[in-house]
């Protein structure tokens, strides 16, 4: 199996893992991982998700958003603010992973909008529009009135 090109994240990993004098194993359990996974990542033989990412972080007590950089899901030069933004939606424990999933895609359609995109795959297009999916009308907000299912038949 090749290795990917994730820059250096496995090693860094390994390095945090060690610092943090915690097993493989260990780190797996904590991040809630297999141990084989988290293996291959140190090893350069996947690419994890931002997740997965971000439940590794956690469990190092690290920053998400250097492991992001390290993985290639941000640019190093990302304004900090997003990325704090974006760990802040996935590390929020009120949310399920939908929904936090769709308050990416809103916030991210609005950057856009702003002219600030992410220069990544238009989430609109691979996954529905957000604000169909979260019922919202176009300003954003929820319009719970156009909830029904058929055309409006008028007395007559």
């Amino acid at each position: 199996m090749a290795s990917l090109n994730v820059g250096n994240l496995g090693e860094y990993l390994r390095e945090q893992r060690r610092n943090a004098q915690l097993s493989l194993r260990q780190l797996a359990d904590a991040a809630g991982v297999s141990n084989p996974y988290l293996s291959q990542i140190e090893r350069g033989l996947r690419k994890p998700s931002a997740e997965v990412l971000q439940q590794v972080a956690k469990a190092l007590r690290i920053s998400a958003e250097t492991l992001y950089v390290r993985a290639g899901i941000l640019d190093a030069e990302r304004d900090r603010d997003e990325a704090e933004t974006r760990a802040v939606i996935l590390a929020d424990p009120s949310l399920n992973e939908r929904q936090k999933q769709v308050l990416l895609q809103i916030y991210e359609s609005f950057r856009k909008e702003n002219g600030f995109g992410s220069g990544e795959p238009d989430a609109d297009e691979a996954a529905g529009d957000p604000a169909q999916d979260a019922g919202a009308d176009d300003t954003g907000t929820a319009d719970v009135s156009d909830t029904d299912a058929g055309p409006r038949r008028t007395a007559g």
